[in-house]
């Protein structure tokens, strides 16, 4: 897909079938919404030289084995521009994802909303915002690719309001078109290698790669749709000790119908045609920015398991002191995040930075493979967390919960930063941010704490009762040197005060602030974990 292609060829490319649906047509006036002189001619031309009879191409598909309903643009029919008869598709799709409870997937190429309609056109940005909150409400995941060009109205909706936004190499992405934008302005903020950098999409992806792609995010976000209760699956580190913790209930409830009411170009929304069989009940307020939804439908939320903890890697012993503790968990060849994802994932794609201009590399999030189970993660890397990297986690955490999957966390930071740079970037907002995301999440959440566990820029990624530590870990207020420093004392008194604040795992086990230490994988990997006594305190 590196040369520009059509709608249909999108689909083709990463689609293994396709049924096209069309909505029900509105009346036409001449000339479309405003009168524009030449509009129905040039409208006319489009389609000849096109095949469609507008910029939006809508159906249901079979992708990597997934029913999911599909939507592209055909950028050649007036630069893929958003029309009111696009919003009426673009509404059907969203009203038959919901309803249907499919994951939507948007292969965009637009250059925003048609000028030959005005404001008209433009309001279709509200319809489509109210369709993807509806999607949302309902838990149907929203995947977006971004083509070349993805610009206006079309970037600011359906792409970057999408849950993981995909790119093609070297595509123009961004709010401002090429002919609009200030002539000193760097090009390269309006590439998807620009919004990558950052934070504003998850990933870039080859064409050659996409269908591949495509099928594990629907599959993987997918799997709570049909509503039945998951699976329990085999559990994974050997944890002692502790009761076993209350699973989460995310709610899946369906939004509400998307059915509309037909009116002409001038204003109002177009009947749309089910793709087979009903798709809503009728909106109660036709009008531009959208029908007022019944109230949605709450449906009995599956249970879901929470995500075992991962075995402990690298063998080390319990530490004997506080600053044998310490010393072990900033030990340089220390298992890391990455070893961790590694062993407990067959496979895993990420998720990237937090929607607000920010990346934080020291932070690793995403959705893993875990015996076939999919499974959020998001994993510190022993660096200091940076605004961002929070705003990412939320975002990740709340995404999990409105899929109905699991989230593991992995602790391990000396504590948020605090340079001027991160106070400037909101560093308290954006902790505070992730500590209601994970308060309010209904979806359970396992925490393993695997190396620096540093004051509250630790515990933001803790799940409250249900995180675990490694034998080669701590957990503390504030760093001993630190708490030395502010009690006046020299630093030969830090280790003591290392042991005056208990921050051993064993301390935190006593204290009840972790469940529980988890130990190496038995040798016998094929053999289930059981429970076994604590190990023993130093």
């Amino acid at each position: 897909m590196g040369e520009r292609v059509t709608a249909r060829e999108a689909i083709a490319l990463v689609c293994d079938d396709f049924v096209e649906a069309e909505p029900v047509g509105r009346p036409c006036v001449p000339d479309g919404p405003i009168a524009w002189e030449g509009y129905d001619a040039a409208r006319a031309r489009a389609a000849e030289r096109t095949g469609s009879k507008e910029s939006v191409v809508y159906g249901e598909a079979t992708l990597g084995g997934r029913r999911c309903v599909v939507v592209s643009f055909e950028f050649g029919f007036l630069g893929g521009s958003l029309s009111i008869r696009a919003g009426d598709r673009l509404e059907a799709a969203y009203g038959a994802a919901r309803e249907r409870r499919r994951p939507l997937i948007s292969l965009i190429a637009t250059g925003g909303s048609r000028m030959q309609e005005g404001m008209v056109a433009l309001s279709q940005l509200q319809r489509v915002a109210h369709a993807s909150v509806l999607l949302r409400d309902a838990g149907v995941p929203h995947i977006a690719v971004l083509r070349d060009p993805t610009t206006g109205g079309g970037w600011a909706t359906l792409g970057a309001g999408a849950d993981v936004i995909l790119a093609l190499p070297t595509a123009q992405v961004g709010f401002a078109g090429s002919r609009v934008r200030p002539p000193e302005a760097d090009p390269a903020a309006y590439t998807a290698e620009g919004q990558l950098a950052s934070g504003q999409i998850d990933a870039i992806v080859r064409g050659e790669d996409l269908r591949e792609v495509l099928a594990y995010w629907a599959g993987a976000l997918g799997a709570g749709l049909a509503g039945a209760e998951a699976e329990g699956h085999a559990a994974g580190g050997h944890v002692v000790p502790g009761a076993a913790p209350a699973a989460g209930t995310p709610g899946t409830g369906s939004g509400a119908g998307a059915g509309l009411t037909a009116e002409d170009e001038r204003g109002g929304h177009g009947a749309s045609a089910p793709m087979s069989g009903p798709v809503g009940t009728p909106g109660s307020t036709p009008g531009a920015a959208g029908p007022q939804a019944a109230a949605p439908a709450v449906a009995d939320p599956p249970r879901v398991e929470p995500a075992p903890p991962p075995y402990a890697l690298g063998g080390a012993p319990l530490p004997l002191t506080g600053w044998d503790a310490v010393q072990q968990a900033r030990a340089p060849g220390r298992p890391r995040a990455e070893a961790y994802l590694d062993q407990y994932f067959t496979h895993r794609r990420p998720l990237h930075g937090d929607r607000c201009g920010g990346t934080d590399p020291g932070l690793l999030c995403g959705v893993g493979l875990r015996d076939g189970r999919p499974i959020a993660y998001v994993a510190q890397c022993g660096t200091p967390t940076r605004p961002a990297g929070y705003r990412t986690a939320a975002r990740v955490v709340r995404l999990a919960d409105r899929a109905g999957i699991p989230v593991l966390t992995l602790i391990d930071t000396p504590g948020a930063a605090n340079d001027a740079e991160a106070e400037r970037a909101g560093a308290g907002a954006a902790i505070a941010e992730l500590f209601s995301a994970i308060a309010a999440a209904r979806t359970p959440l396992t925490s393993l704490l695997i190396g620096e566990g540093g004051s509250g820029g630790a515990l933001a990624l803790a799940a409250p009762g249900n995180t675990w530590a490694t034998p080669d870990s701590y957990f503390s207020v504030i760093a001993p040197e630190l708490a030395a420093a502010i009690l006046k004392r020299g630093s030969e008194q830090v280790p003591r005060t290392a042991d005056q604040l208990r921050l051993r795992p064993q301390d935190l086990v006593e204290l009840g602030v972790v469940r529980g230490i988890v130990t190496p994988a038995p040798v016998n990997r094929n053999a289930a974990p059981t429970d076994g006594p604590a190990s023993p305190a130093g």
